[in-house]
């Protein structure tokens, strides 16, 4: 007997199979064209390649799933409201699953991996980034923060830790604070930066980080509607760029809750909640293209917060109020 959510995968699976130029136009996007006047071959930016994920709180199932990441298997981590992990294959099959130990008051919503391999785990609404090895094991020695506060040690919500290659840990948070914390490698606190605001270096809700191959940090400043990047090398941190404007019109961002660094190609993907979408930039923030609009049909997207990319360079997006993800090829 097949099963409701079967049916609306199969169905899912048919809609993606309509022609090339139906997907396009609903994406907002181009189509890739020879001199022949046919459309290409070969996998276009932003092409839809599948759907996978329905709502429901059952395994393999997704309550607004708000982080994804993945590891050196190409295994895809993705933390929802439930609030639990799930582990899945590239094509969505269920591997593993675990919860976080505390959700009354509030659920994680940043996903990374340390330097040992460890999943970091943005445990935003009690002020601490837990540590899990792959299996799900929860490592409580390595927890960082626990307590709410304005001081050295102690956060508000946060939204991500990002380990750069001398093992230092940077912890974003958003709230009354809207700060960059940075941590040695034993957890030990050093610095913090930032501050509550629009001006060069402040924050409204920094939610995403990656370091780039020179060791800057970026970050999507998301209520800013713009990245920043700070050199972190010396003793106190000094923004080196900053791009990005509010709106909606192709270049424009609106609340950018994710990033993706692609170095080998020099361009930087922005996952944007506001506007239902993905866009392209140069490093130096000039736009080059992109795809998505508010909807729910495949290649329609509603508030997605997170990306990644797999190592056939296919990207990864959740979709998040409709519960599902989508995978794109660039």
């Amino acid at each position: 007997m097949t099963s409701p959510d079967s049916k609306r995968s199969a169905s899912l699976l048919a809609d993606i199979s309509l022609s090339r130029r139906a997907f396009i136009a609903a994406a907002g996007g181009t189509a890739a064209v020879g001199l022949s006047g046919c459309v290409a071959t070969g996998p276009t930016q932003g092409e839809l390649d599948t759907v996978w994920g329905v709502a429901g709180s059952g395994e393999g199932k997704f309550n607004h799933p708000r982080s994804i990441t993945i590891d050196d298997e190409d295994q895809l981590y993705i933390v929802d409201k439930t609030p639990r992990i799930q582990v899945f294959t590239t094509n969505g099959k269920l591997i593993r699953s675990w919860q976080t130990p505390d959700f009354q008051y509030g659920k994680p919503c940043g996903l990374s991996f340390d330097l040992d391999g460890n999943l970091l785990v943005a445990d935003t609404h009690y002020y601490r980034i837990l540590t899990y090895e792959k299996s799900g094991r929860l490592l409580n020695e390595k927890t960082i923060g626990g307590e709410r506060g304005f001081v050295p040690g102690k956060f508000h919500f946060v939204t991500d830790c990002q380990q750069n290659k001398q093992g230092d840990f940077y912890i974003a948070e958003y709230g009354e604070f809207d700060r960059i914390h940075k941590y040695s490698p034993d957890r030990k606190f050093v610095l913090q930066w930032g501050g509550h605001g629009s001006e060069l270096g402040q924050f409204l809700r920094p939610q995403k980080m990656e370091f780039d191959r020179a060791g800057l940090l970026w970050v999507t400043d998301a209520c800013n509607h713009r990245m920043q990047v700070f050199d972190v090398s010396g003793t106190e941190p000094k923004l080196a760029k900053t791009w990005g404007e509010y709106g909606q019109d192709p270049g424009q961002l609106g609340y950018p809750y994710d990033l993706h660094l692609d170095e080998a190609g020099g361009v930087v993907y922005l996952c944007e909640f506001g506007n239902h979408r993905v866009q392209k930039f140069t490093l130096d923030g000039k736009y080059l293209g992109g795809w998505g609009r508010n909807g729910r049909q495949p290649g329609e997207l509603d508030q997605p917060w997170g990306i990644t990319r797999d190592s056939l360079g296919r990207m990864y997006v959740i979709d998040t109020y409709n519960h599902r993800v989508q995978r794109f090829w660039l």
